[in-house]
């Protein structure tokens, strides 16, 4: 496990090799571009791919409207928490976050995983409560609760 300590608050860990970069920053820009906190020089990472921001204690990672996506665990984010251990990928490079939320001030919960709350807010208000709608040709019949038990 790594030591966290004023200029160390984690590191991405390249899947397929290569060296670790160490997040030295609470906030840091990823991208292709010489100006970006982490650069990544491959022709399908845009100029500001995504930006990784540390939030009381747990990492947020933030797609910048890139052409070819950030991915967590496999899914295109929009906004997504970082936990431990997570898969990251931008474009096609894969990375492992590792870091220790409790050494970086967590303590409580997590915060909110705001595409978890997106992806509920995007269902109905029916599906949400765990309802489902009648059949459209039975809408008008009363239902014999008695003979739900099948």
């Amino acid at each position: 496990m790594l030591e966290n300590n004023a200029s160390n608050f984690g590191e991405l860990v390249p899947t397929g090799g290569g060296d670790n970069i160490v997040l030295k920053k609470k906030r840091l820009i990823i991208g292709r571009r010489e100006n970006c906190d982490i650069v990544l020089r491959f022709s399908n990472v845009s100029g500001q791919h995504a930006r990784l921001t540390l939030e009381e204690g747990y990492w947020f990672l933030k797609d910048l409207g890139s052409r070819n996506g950030t991915k967590v665990n496999g899914y295109r984010i929009s906004r997504k928490r970082l936990d431990p251990g997570a898969k990251v990928s931008f474009a096609k490079h894969s990375f492992t976050m590792e870091y220790s939320p409790e050494a970086l001030g967590a303590f409580g919960p997590p915060p909110a995983d705001d595409d978890q709350l997106e992806e509920v807010l995007r269902r109905g208000l029916m599906d949400r409560a765990g309802l489902q709608r009648r059949d459209e040709e039975k809408r008008f019949e009363n239902r014999d609760l008695a003979e739900d038990d099948d």
